[in-house]
């Protein structure tokens, strides 16, 4: 395979890569660290997003810096649609675009229950894209869907996520999140890189975890002893044309408990950059 060139690669930050800044501070991680762009969560406790003057002071703060943010991460179970998922769809649309925001990520539902393939879980996926571009739309946001891998997950593959899309002509407000663990977990081959709006990094070290048993929580920054495979899936979405952002999303309390954790960032992000020039 050709090497792509370091010089495409554009980090960003994922709120989960230090939960205990608060909105604001993200965006001055984000540019001690020379990152042009960040994503807000609204899971994170008392950091989370949550309302709409918050929300404006971080546009501001953003623009100001030359900082983009590219998401609100997530509504959640966005494939179960009814009048709860309704209002938190709308409130979530609000805030992300008061923020600033491209997009908001649609996560689907994934509470430990097998979820079988069925014609009703299909046509539910494709009834809450279609009334979600009906939400996004007006605000001029994009809905990131990202699959899941685990093998209890509700939308574990692209494939499925894309077919629903195309199903309700959502092609111009909807793009794939491609989030390298879950690209690993669920055993996905094919990738679509011009269909996908936003990356997620993360790694997974433990050796004797098995591809289907890794949980959020050993997600920790991209380094050498990574397993999954995020230099080869960087090479092959860089090869193919993919140029949006590769934002880092490690969820393991070893990386928020360092010392520095944004250091590590750094580190690992020189990592990343010396593996593809190999």
């Amino acid at each position: 395979m050709s090497h792509p060139s370091p010089d495409l690669l554009r980090f960003a930050l994922n709120h989960m890569v230090c939960p205990s800044l608060t909105p604001l501070a993200l965006l001055d991680a984000a540019a001690s660290l020379c990152v042009d762009a960040v994503e807000l969560r609204n899971d994170i406790g008392d950091n989370s997003l949550t309302h709409l003057e918050q929300a404006k002071a971080v546009s501001a703060k953003a623009a100001a810096m030359g900082i983009e943010v590219l998401s609100v991460n997530a509504l959640y179970p966005f494939n179960i649609w009814n009048d709860e998922r309704v209002a938190q769809a709308k409130e979530l649309a609000h805030l992300a675009a008061a923020c600033g925001a491209k997009a908001l990520v649609l996560c689907p539902l994934n509470d430990g229950t097998q979820v079988d393939p069925s014609a009703s879980k299909d046509k539910e996926l494709r009834q809450a894209l279609q009334a979600l571009k009906e939400i996004l739309e007006p605000h001029g946001l994009q809905g990131y869907v990202e699959p899941l891998g685990f093998p209890v997950s509700s939308l574990r593959f692209k494939q499925e996520a894309l077919a629903a899309i195309d199903a309700i002509d959502g092609v111009d407000c909807f793009q794939l999140l491609h989030d390298t663990f879950h690209h690993r977990s669920a055993g996905e081959q094919r990738l679509y890189p011009q269909r996908t709006g936003l990356m997620h990094i993360s790694g997974v070290e433990d050796p004797s975890l098995n591809f289907t048993d890794m949980l959020d929580g050993d997600r920790v920054l991209v380094g050498p002893k990574d397993r999954l495979g995020n230099i080869e899936q960087l090479q092959q979405m860089l090869v193919a044309g993919y140029r949006g952002p590769i934002s880092f999303e490690p969820f393991s309390e070893t990386v928020w408990s360092l010392a520095d954790p944004l250091n590590a960032v750094k580190e690992s992000m020189a990592h990343i950059r010396q593996a593809l020039r190999q």
